[in-house]
């Protein structure tokens, strides 16, 4: 049987950061849910397809297939075919996986194939709804939390590295934009599960908390 590892928590908490840094670690395949949910947004923007139209995205949703495969240990995002790795990181394109993730359709189709891939393999999953619906039967469940404004600051400086002039007060406001909606979705929003263990990272480093979870993991296996 896999083992798995589920990490909620809201945007820029370093969730995807951490998987990574954990299954490199223990060796375990990281699923980015994350890069599916923008994978499926950006096929509406692509198509100018209106994200807010709930029968349109309704009916669009099975002409959607996403694939993750993983290169020389680079994750590959494959939407119909089409490699979008690259494209799929544009605020844009983040701004519209969010929307899509609200929609009850597109959240049981991506789902259903983040459970199957969980089904064969150790992984480690992130985002939003892990541990409460994706897999409720998760070996760990972390819940990585931080500050919003340590979030906004954490973000603004990525992007700041790729070159995207915004301003610290504009990315805070779209957290919180974020979060708020994140929360308060009808379809499986962002909430704490009951057997999660929080992390508060707002004052600690990536490599405590990776320490943190590998020790909570270890626990869990009952490594020696």
């Amino acid at each position: 049987m896999s083992f798995k590892i589920a990490i909620d928590g809201p945007s820029s908490s370093g969730k995807s950061t951490l998987a990574k840094m954990i299954a490199k670690n223990l060796g375990f395949v990281y699923i980015d849910t994350g890069a599916m949910y923008r994978a499926m947004g950006y096929y509406f923007l692509k198509n100018n397809l209106d994200l807010n139209d709930i029968e349109i995205v309704n009916n669009n949703v099975n002409n959607v297939d996403v694939e993750l495969n993983y290169v020389d240990g680079v994750l590959q995002v494959l939407l119909n075919g089409e490699d979008i790795s690259g494209v799929i990181r544009k605020e844009e394109v983040g701004s519209a996986g969010s929307i899509i993730s609200t929609y009850k359709l597109v959240r049981e189709r991506l789902v259903s194939l983040q459970q199957k891939m969980a089904s064969v393999c150790d992984v480690v999953m992130d985002g939003r709804d892990i541990g409460t619906v994706v897999l409720p039967d998760a070996n760990v469940k972390i819940y990585l939390n931080a500050d919003c404004h340590e979030r906004a600051v954490r973000r603004h400086k990525e992007l700041l590295e790729k070159g995207i002039d915004k301003s610290l007060e504009e990315v805070e406001t779209d957290l919180k934009e974020r979060d708020y909606r994140d929360m308060n979705r009808e379809n499986s929003p962002l909430r704490k599960a009951n057997d999660a263990i929080e992390i508060d990272s707002t004052n600690m480093e990536i490599e405590e908390v990776v320490e943190m979870v590998l020790s909570i993991v270890k626990e869990k296996r009952g490594d020696k």
